[in-house]
């Protein structure tokens, strides 16, 4: 294994996909943290560890079965022309659900009946194996496009799963701290749940052979979140006698 950090050519494929990952890992810490926040405050930090581990052995499991993920690319049956592969199916039914847990959370949160100042739905404590299982089920989802998209930019097995493995940690080492920023500002929550719809909408179109830059997307969900961030500072200081 050390015989493959000996170039510099992998180091840099090493910090390049660690940075991809982190980056591909904002969907799972913004559903993660949504997600948690529906738990006990006691038990929130550990749905955290719980989903990022499973996301871990979720992305280890993948890349040990390796052959068999670069077989999820190959076709399986065609619809009006279009050829689906079991990745197709995998994002498809993976985005759907994305799409209906996030609506379904800012209903709850926005229009459902609550009491003034309470925190929507959250107020019916979720079951920590419900959150978890949810989460375990995106955790495919997320971390089949990452190993996919790991295996098209690295050849070395050893250089995945370290830059994985760093990925993960860094991921968690924040998660906390946007959890409890996410919790504190409700705008900012109802905000998160639209980019996991906008997520979602993306894995279906990417599922249907419909392929856009990521880029953009982040680049959208960082302008808003900006934005209103901005917006925070001006109505607390519009408060203020």
């Amino acid at each position: 294994m050390l015989e493959v950090f000996s170039s510099p050519e992998a180091w840099v494929s090493l910090l390049t996909l660690t940075a991809l990952e982190i980056v591909l890992g904002i969907d799972n810490i913004i559903f993660i943290t949504i997600l948690a926040g529906k738990l006990p405050k006691g038990e929130r930090k550990k749905a955290t560890r719980l989903g990022l581990g499973g996301a871990l052995l979720t992305r280890l499991a993948l890349l040990a079965a390796i052959s068999w993920v670069t077989k999820l690319t190959t076709p399986l049956f065609s619809v009006m022309g279009y050829s689906v592969s079991g990745r197709d199916l995998v994002l498809i039914l993976g985005g759907l659900f994305l799409v209906a847990k996030a609506t379904f959370e800012i209903y709850d949160k926005v229009e459902a009946a609550q009491p003034l100042g309470s925190d929507g739905g959250s107020a019916r404590k979720a079951q920590l194996a419900s959150v978890v299982g949810q989460i375990m089920l995106l955790d495919i989802v997320f971390s089949l496009d990452s190993v996919i998209t790991a295996v098209g930019m690295v050849q070395h097995l050893e250089v995945m799963v370290v830059a994985v493995i760093v990925a993960i940690i860094v991921m968690l080492i924040f998660a906390a701290p946007i959890g409890d920023f996410v919790e504190r500002h409700p705008s900012i929550k109802i905000l998160a749940l639209s980019f996991l719809v906008m997520i979602g909408v993306l894995l279906v179109a990417e599922g249907t052979g419909q392929h856009f830059n990521r880029g953009y997307v982040y680049f959208a969900m960082a302008f808003s979140l900006v934005i209103e961030l901005i917006n925070m500072r001006y109505r607390a200081r519009s408060q203020r006698p």
